[in-house]
C-alpha cells in the first residue's frame, strides 16, 4: 500500500481538489490525462471544414469519416444538392472537403454538407484571386438584364455590362438582354475579380480589366486597319448639337451633323439615338490627329439627286419665292426643290437688296442657270428669262412642249 502511494505522489495525476465532486474527478484526470499525451477526441464543429475519407457509397447517403467518434453522414437534400459530375467522381477511400452542419444528429451522426464545402472554398480561392489581381479563364453560363454570368470555382460571378470588353459590347444588339447576350452563353471569356462580399454572396468579375491595351492603343490599331470609303457597322456612343459619336470596334469616329441625313437636321437626336446600331462610310481619316469622319447619309441614295432629274440648265420653271436674304432669294420649285436667284440675277439694274423687287410668297418664271449636284445647288435667274443667248433652247423646248400634246380623236367611220 505505500508503494502504490508512493507512485501517485509522484504527479502522474493532478492533485485532487476537494472543491470538485469525486463522482467526476475520474473523466476529468482522464481527459486531462489524454490532453497532455495528445491523444484527446477531435471533436467536429458546427461550421468546420474537413478533409474526410469516404466511407462508404450509397444510393441515399455517403458516409465520410472525419476522425470523429463516428462517420459523418451526407443525405437527403445535401446528397442531391451535389452535381451529377461530382457524385459520379465519388469512390470509396477518395479524400474530399466537407462542411460540418451539426456534430451529432439523433443517431449520433455528424451531418455533413459537401456543397457547403465547396462554396466555403471557393469563397477562399475568390477572395485570394482579388489580392493577387489573378486572371481567371471561365466560360459564360448566362445572363440577366445586367450583364453575363460566370461561374468561378464553383461561384455564380456577375459581368456587369460596364465591365464588359468593348469588343463584346459592340457585338451584342437588340433591345432586349435576351436578344444582346444570349448568343454570348458558352463563349469563352477572361475575368479578374473586383469584388467580393461573402455575407451577401456578391462575386463582382471584370472582363476590361483583364485587357491590358489601353483605349488609346485601341484606337491607334483600329485607325491603322481602317481605310476611306469602306463600309462599317458600329455603335452610337453620345450625341452632340455637331453630330454623333460611333464607335466602331473601340474607336469612336464622328457623324458631323451634315452627314447625318440629307435632309436639315438641327441636332443629332432627330436621327439617332445612344446604343443605336448603324452602318455608316469611312470618309476621311486623319492619322496623325487620330480622327475618323464617318457618314450615314451616304448609306442612302441622295432624294435630291431623284428630284432635279427633270431639271436641265436654260431651262425655265415656275418658282415660288420662300425666302429673301441680302445676297438673293430662295425659290421652291416643282418637287420641293429650292433653288437660289443671286441678287444679281434679279434685275438688270443694280439694287441694295432682293426686296426691293421680289416678295415673299410671289410666283415667277425663273430660268435655271447652274446645276451643282455636289453642293446640291440650283442657280436661278429671272433678269435671263427672256434672254436671247436661250432662245434656241426655247424653241426646241415649246416644239417639245406642242408634239407631246395629245392628239384630237379621229371620227369613227359612218355605217
Amino acid at each position: 500500500m505505500e508503494q502504490n502511494n508512493a507512485l501517485i505522489g509522484q504527479g502522474d495525476l493532478p492533485e485532487s481538489n476537494p472543491q470538485v465532486d469525486s463522482s467526476n474527478s475520474g473523466a476529468i484526470n482522464m481527459e486531462t490525462l489524454l490532453q497532455e499525451e495528445g491523444l484527446a477526441l477531435d471533436f467536429p464543429q458546427a461550421g468546420e471544414i474537413r478533409t474526410g475519407v469516404i466511407a462508404s457509397i450509397g444510393s441515399n447517403q455517403v458516409l465520410v469519416s472525419v476522425g470523429a467518434k463516428s462517420e459523418g453522414v451526407i443525405s437527403g437534400r445535401e446528397l442531391e444538392q451535389i452535381s451529377t459530375e461530382d457524385r459520379e467522381a465519388f469512390e470509396v477511400g477518395k479524400e474530399i472537403s466537407v462542411y460540418v452542419l451539426s456534430p451529432e444528429d439523433s443517431n449520433g451522426n455528424v451531418v455533413l454538407s459537401f456543397t457547403r464545402a465547396q462554396e466555403q472554398l471557393g469563397w477562399e480561392i475568390v477572395e485570394k484571386m482579388l489580392d493577387t489581381d489573378e486572371v481567371f479563364d471561365g466560360m459564360v453560363d448566362g445572363f440577366n438584364k445586367g450583364g453575363l454570368i460566370v461561374p468561378v470555382h464553383g461561384l455564380r460571378g456577375f459581368v456587369p455590362s460596364s465591365q464588359i470588353s468593348m469588343s463584346r459590347r459592340m457585338a451584342a444588339s437588340g433591345d432586349t438582354p435576351e436578344q444582346r447576350w444570349s448568343k454570348m452563353v458558352r463563349e469563352p471569356i477572361s475575368v479578374r475579380v473586383i469584388e467580393v462580399d461573402r455575407s451577401r454572396r456578391r462575386l463582382i468579375l471584370s472582363e476590361r480589366a483583364t485587357n491590358t491595351e489601353t483605349r488609346q492603343s485601341l484606337k491607334e490599331r483600329v485607325i491603322d486597319e481602317l481605310q476611306e470609303g469602306e463600309i462599317r457597322t458600329g455603335r452610337v456612343t453620345s450625341l452632340a448639337d455637331f453630330g454623333a459619336f460611333v464607335n466602331i470596334n473601340g474607336a469612336d469616329g464622328l457623324v458631323h451633323l451634315s452627314e447625318l441625313s440629307w435632309e436639315r437636321v438641327q441636332h443629332s437626336s432627330e436621327v439617332l439615338e445612344v446604343g443605336q446600331e448603324v452602318t455608316v462610310k469611312i470618309i476621311s481619316i486623319d492619322r496623325e490627329k487620330k480622327r475618323i469622319g464617318l457618314s450615314l447619309r451616304a448609306m442612302t441614295e441622295d432624294p435630291w439627286t431623284k428630284r432635279i432629274e427633270k431639271f436641265e440648265v436654260g431651262q425655265l420653271v415656275e418658282g415660288v419665292i420662300t425666302r429673301l436674304t441680302k445676297f438673293g432669294a430662295f425659290a421652291r420649285l416643282e418637287g420641293d426643290v429650292e433653288g437660289l436667284i443671286h441678287i444679281s440675277e434679279i434685275s438688270e439694274t443694280r439694287i441694295e437688296h432682293p426686296k426691293e423687287r421680289l416678295k415673299d410668297g410671289e410666283k415667277l418664271t425663273l430660268r435655271i442657270i447652274r446645276i451643282d449636284s455636289d453642293q446640291r445647288r440650283i442657280g436661278l435667274s429671272l433678269r435671263k428669262v427672256d434672254s436671247g443667248a436661250y432662245k434656241d433652247q426655247d424653241l426646241a423646248s415649246f416644239e417639245l412642249d406642242l408634239s407631246s400634246e395629245e392628239s384630237p380623236p379621229e371620227p369613227e367611220p359612218q355605217a
